[in-house]
């Protein structure tokens, strides 16, 4: 007898996973780029950076309190959790840490200089750059659906960066600007990548919940988060206040950024891979539609090409699931059988008590960027580690 379809007001939680899965990515880009020109006076950008970094430590620490406690008949262990959040191999996380904080700053460089489409479009780069180096640290073995899809979506992208006249190609500050905001966005998804699949194999070799390396990992990002904000942006912060340039748009990117994970982490375990990937595809196309509207965004017949090969080769290569790496796992310890004990990640999963050890891609463990099926991340089972 099949399991019954989980419900809310009416309507299955795997369509009202792929419109929020939807509406989080599409807004993210859009609410970002509209905080960097809703104003004369721009934010500091590393500003953002920290307080997004500090907002994520406290939801990732409370919740690490709360399984903790969960673990222990209600009590909470200070000491445990010092020694589970500083302990060990924690050292491990300086390097994504770092790695993320930078990206994330290059994230408002790019969504500063280019518009808000084709920076949406550009950054699905980040698929291929997650895919490679799974492919190279991790051994991950793509198929040849897989393979087909990154070529498509990495001719797609050169579409979309194609100049829409001729005249276009002179060098002047709009190109200089545009080149500048590429060159931001493309370093940034290699840092997404590289960061992903390290901290994906640090799980992997980790009895640690990925609470508490999430724990690990923002607080870890606070130190370069705060070398950005002395040293990048210093005599600004000095002379105009930290706050500088701060509007309720700014509020809505910082929260967006810090919270858009782990709100789809409430509901993604509804959405399989095909619906992530259509979700991350629908979203595209309303980042350009809103871009057009909004920002008056000029569509070509190159974008529109290129968008088109995109979004098919986002939602191909989330419909064929990568097989499972040579790569061993550390035993685990049972799981506790809370309710509450949920580790997840940015586009986290949840329901850390699932009995029937369902497969669960790492990749959906981390929440630090906007991260979805970009991964080729292996997936493995619940009981493979204490952390799932």
């Amino acid at each position: 007898m099949s399991a019954a379809v989980p419900l809310l007001f009416g309507v299955p939680l795997k369509y009202v996973s792929l419109v929020v899965l939807t509406v989080q990515k599409s807004l993210l880009v859009l609410v970002m780029h509209y905080s960097r020109i809703v104003s004369d006076v721009r934010y500091f950008t590393s500003t953002a950076v920290l307080l997004c970094e500090l907002t994520k430590l406290l939801v990732c620490l409370y919740l690490t309190a709360r399984e903790s406690m969960n673990e222990n008949n209600g009590r909470l262990n200070m000491r445990l959790l010092y020694t589970d959040v500083f302990g060990g191999d924690s050292w491990k996380m300086l390097i994504p840490a770092g790695l993320y904080t930078i990206q994330n700053n290059l994230q408002y460089v790019a969504v500063s200089l280019l518009d808000a489409a084709t920076f949406q479009v550009t950054y699905q780069l980040k698929i291929l750059t997650t895919a490679l180096c799974s492919v190279l640290l991790l051994g991950t073995s793509l198929g040849t659906m897989r393979w087909a899809s990154l070529f498509a979506l990495t001719l797609g992208i050169i579409l979309v960066q194609l100049p829409s006249t001729p005249s276009a190609v002179s060098v002047d500050a709009g190109v200089s600007s545009k080149f500048m905001g590429l060159v931001s966005v493309l370093t940034a998804c290699m840092l997404s990548g590289l960061a992903g699949v390290y901290f994906e194999k640090v799980l992997k070799g980790s009895r640690k919940s990925v609470w508490t390396r999430n724990v690990q990992l923002s607080l870890f990002s606070l130190p370069p988060a705060l070398f950005g904000v002395l040293v990048v942006d210093g005599s600004g912060v000095r002379s105009h206040g930290f706050f500088n340039g701060y509007t309720l748009w700014t509020v809505a990117a910082i929260s967006l950024q810090a919270f858009g994970g782990l709100l789809v982490a409430v509901v993604v375990k509804y959405a399989d891979n095909i619906l992530k990937g259509f979700a991350t595809s629908i979203s595209i196309v309303l980042s350009c539609l809103v871009s057009f509207w909004l920002f008056d965004f000029h569509i070509t017949m190159p974008f529109v090409l290129g968008t088109s090969l995109v979004v098919f080769a986002t939602y191909m290569y989330g419909k064929y699931s990568a097989p499972s790496p040579p790569t061993k796992v550390a035993a685990a310890t049972p799981l506790p059988t809370s309710s509450d004990s949920r580790p997840t990640d940015e586009y986290a999963d949840s329901d850390a008590d699932t009995a029937n050890s369902e497969s669960i891609p790492l990749s959906d463990l981390i929440i630090r960027d906007d991260d979805d099926i970009g991964a080729s991340k292996s997936p493995t089972t619940r009981q493979t580690s204490k952390q799932d």
